[in-house]
């Protein structure tokens, strides 16, 4: 088994509901024209393997970052998170909305009226997350990419990252990410990562 393996953690291109802000998880939008062209400017490092979200706008950014990828794995838990009555909306949308400054005001740990609770979401995600970590060391990759959402990328390195830092502050643009250095006997004891880098 490789002593280091990189994950490669994307977050999907641009689609025509994150450009409006609004709340876009179970809604499954494509890839707008200018997420296709933010992603054909940028260069992805080459993967023995994709794992991906089934969500289309994550699907697309796959086949548009590596064209020649051969082994593509879908993973339903690393979806997006389910909005409920916030889905598809944006805040000014949900400016007259109760149970949106409700939310608000809980400092977004309230569950979404109708949708997921977050802490649900985030267990989901991690629980993914080791399941994906098992077959990389299983299968002896040494690099493997994974397109998925922004909250799938938040939730793993809240729970995961070294030093710790709260969800939110691991957010990132659309087409970025974190390259993870997995020390894969530290992780199988601790479950920690402490190297990584912004895409």
């Amino acid at each position: 088994m490789r002593q280091t393996v990189t994950i490669n953690l994307i977050r999907h291109g641009q689609t025509a509901g994150n450009i409006r802000k609004r709340y876009i998880g179970t809604t499954d939008e494509p890839l707008c024209r200018e997420g296709i062209a933010q992603l054909m400017e940028k260069e992805y490092p080459k993967a023995e393997a994709w794992f991906l979200s089934p969500m289309k706008r994550c699907l697309e950014t796959a086949a548009l970052a590596d064209k020649r990828a051969e082994r593509k794995i879908i993973v339903p838990d690393f979806r997006e998170c389910d909005f409920g009555l916030f889905e598809n909306r944006n805040y000014q949308e949900l400016s007259d909305c109760p149970e949106y400054q409700a939310w608000i005001d809980s400092n977004g740990t309230l569950p979404f009226p109708g949708g997921e609770a977050v802490e649900d979401f985030k267990e989901r995600c991690c629980r993914a997350f080791e399941r994906m970590t098992e077959q990389i060391m299983e299968e002896n990759w040494s690099v493997v990419n994974a397109a998925v959402h922004g909250g799938t990328i938040m939730s793993i390195m809240e729970r995961y990252a070294r030093p710790k830092r709260s969800y939110y502050q691991w957010q990132v643009e659309n087409g970025g990410g974190y390259a993870l250095s997995l020390e894969t006997e530290n992780w199988k004891k601790e479950k920690v990562l402490y190297h990584y880098r912004r895409i």
